[in-house]
């Protein structure tokens, strides 16, 4: 269940006045591993929101002008700051998100040095214009062109404070865009740090630092974006808070990426190599304290290496330390962003225990402590008519189904509304090929976990309820464009075409090219070429 995950932009069905906020005009923030406070964000109004947007548009209009080679240095000027600052940026995602500095390490700033890497390198290719052929029109040139959209609209959810920024800024400025980012009221304690870092790259680039703009606030500053005249928005977050901002983008006709949730099925067959599946399905599970959309949320194991596979995962997710991850201990799993996600997974595990399934590791809430933990849990006995089978958990509980072959698999890896990834463990390369291929899913990886995100080439994106669009790969890139097509002339003569008024035989003449042109058939190619030339002459 996802429906408190996102920044939640449409939540209340009755919108506020203009300029107004229903919450207070400041955000509290707090440390959800401590509990501390860390102080308080603007929570910004509808004006606000509009005020910003035209301000984005105004820097975009010179933005949009530069070179490529102009955009690759100030990329290059923002990963070397990320570079300079990791440790920094790391402690305040960490205090923001609860998060372990490892998976703050491994699961923010990794994957934005590679995506900005990445961008730069291919950015150019990716985005200059496109000869392509004109068919039979072979007097014109034929180009694809791809221009800047102009602002792009982004709505963040808490999970990845960091990530969720740049993802979408990073495209969107090497297309030629301005962005406005709304983060999580729950992760808002780390948007002035960021926005800092934008403003002293673009500053010292020598460009306006409203090209990149971090708004903070509740419900009602991101319908504003929403509705504000932006020219496309991205948003993150739970399948029915994307169905609301669709609904309330469609007033205005503002296209939109949706990148929802997930309930990703983990197939471990009988031929799997049983030590890799379960430190993918570690990992896969336990990350960000299991709070990622691509999260393993069903392990679908298969009945002749089940009982081995659970004894491996007990004993891993048995040493398993948890606790706030500054105070100078290690620890492996940390906290949960939101205090009411806690609610949820305590929720489904009570469910599921109570319809039969075990926890033979954890399955309580973090206890001796005033963060909001729940402990590294492990579920076996799972089955379909549980509600944690089919709702999104979003948190650090791995739920073990027993399967019985490649076809029972299929069927339940296929059996929610979700799509968005899936992951196969076989030694046989056709095999895993071939359940793959069955699997409804915006991505497939054999045996290993979460890559696919790592390599800039592929799409990022779902079917289903896992929303829409792509935000990685060239497909990405291309969403933050104008797609135009353009037709110049090969030749320098400029003979009209005469339609009107008709003639007599012009209806007799164009259906003899149409057939000479497309028929199949020799003799009728043939034919219809004898009727032209006699309508000719």
């Amino acid at each position: 269940m996802e429906t408190t995950r996102s920044s939640d932009p449409a939540a209340t069905k009755t919108k506020p006045v203009a300029g107004t906020t229903t919450h207070g005009a400041t955000i509290p923030c707090h440390d959800p591993a401590t509990g501390a406070s860390l102080g308080e964000v603007t929570a910004m109004s509808a004006a606000e929101v509009q005020s910003r947007i035209a301000r984005a548009r105004l820097a975009q209009a010179a933005w949009g002008k530069t070179s490529f080679a102009e955009r690759r240095r100030v990329l290059g000027r923002l990963l070397d700051y990320l570079l300079d600052h990791t440790d920094e940026l790391v402690d305040v995602v960490c205090r923001d998100a609860g998060k372990t500095r490892e998976n703050a390490l491994l699961g923010e700033i990794w994957p934005v040095c590679e995506k900005l890497r990445h961008t730069i390198a291919t950015g150019e290719r990716d985005l200059s214009p496109e000869r392509v052929s004109p068919g039979l029109l072979i007097h014109k040139v034929a180009q694809i062109e791809y221009q800047p959209l102009g602002v792009i609209g982004v709505i963040c959810p808490w999970n990845f404070p960091l990530q969720n920024v740049l993802g979408p800024v990073i495209p969107a400025l090497m297309a030629g865009n301005a962005s406005l980012v709304k983060v999580s009221e729950w992760t808002s304690f780390s948007a002035p740090r960021f926005q800092a870092m934008f403003d002293q790259v673009l500053r010292e680039s020598g460009h306006s630092a409203d090209l990149v703009q971090i708004l903070t606030g509740y419900a009602e500053t991101g319908i504003a974006l929403v509705a504000g005249g932006v020219d496309k928005i991205v948003f993150t977050g739970s399948m029915p808070n994307g169905k609301r901002v669709l609904a309330d983008s469609a007033k205005t006709l503002t296209p939109v990426i949706l990148e929802l949730g997930g309930k990703d099925p983990m197939i471990v067959c009988d031929d799997a190599e049983i030590e890799q599946a379960v430190h993918a399905a570690m990992a896969g599970t336990f990350i960000a304290s299991g709070q990622m959309c691509l999260a393993a949320e069903r392990l679908l194991v298969f009945d002749a290496v089940h009982d081995a596979f659970v004894a491996r995962v007990v004993a891993e997710a048995s040493r398993l330390r948890q606790g706030p991850p500054l105070e100078g201990r290690l620890v492996d799993v940390g906290a949960m962003t939101m205090p009411g996600q806690v609610d949820i997974v305590a929720k489904l595990v009570d469910d599921a225990v109570k319809k039969g399934a075990r926890a033979v590791v954890g399955g309580h809430r973090g206890e001796g402590t005033s963060g909001q933990f729940f402990e590294p849990t492990v579920l076996v006995g799972v089955t379909p008519d549980m509600a944690i089978a089919k709702e999104e958990t979003f948190g650090p509980v791995m739920c073990i189904f027993r399967v019985k072959d490649d076809a029972d698999a299929i069927r339940l890896a296929n059996s929610t509304a979700y799509g968005l990834g899936s992951t196969v463990f076989s030694k046989d390369a056709k095999r895993a090929r071939r359940i793959a291929d069955q699997l409804r899913a915006g991505s497939t990886i054999i045996n290993d976990f979460g890559l696919a995100y790592m390599a800039n080439d592929l799409p990022f994106g779902g079917v289903g309820g896992s929303g829409f669009g792509r935000l990685n790969g060239r497909e990405g890139l291309r969403a933050m464009c104008n797609i135009k097509s353009v037709m110049t002339d090969r030749f320098p003569f400029h003979r009209p075409i005469k339609l009107y008024p008709v003639q007599a035989g012009d209806y007799a003449r164009t259906s003899a090219t149409i057939n000479l042109l497309y028929r199949r058939s020799v003799k009728k190619r043939f034919e219809a070429l004898v009727s032209l030339v006699r309508g000719l002459f």
